[in-house]
């Protein structure tokens, strides 16, 4: 990876993988495991994360304090991310 004039670039491996720089990933508050969208526009590839937020409120009663429903949706995400990982095989 080298960085030059703000910009950065890394290479991409045989099997199509590369490594997103640590300032992008520190800047996205990017993990493992995380889901990651490429759209593609005219200027190019757009890489954003998904959020955790487009299912929320269709698990819990109408009546739930944003409270609970914060502690539900990281309970959600901490069982996704343990399953990935366990699902997760190196290629």
């Amino acid at each position: 990876m080298t960085i030059e004039n703000n910009i950065l670039t890394t290479f991409l491996e045989q099997n199509g993988k590369t490594t997103i720089p640590e300032p992008l990933r520190e800047e996205m508050d990017l993990s493992e495991g995380d889901e990651l969208r490429w759209e593609m526009t005219d200027k190019g590839p757009i890489l954003e994360k998904t959020t955790n937020a487009a299912g929320r409120g269709m698990l819990v009663d109408d009546d739930a304090s944003a409270a609970e429903r914060e502690a539900l949706a990281e309970a959600m995400e901490a069982t996704i991310r343990e399953n990935r990982k366990k699902a997760w095989r190196p290629v």
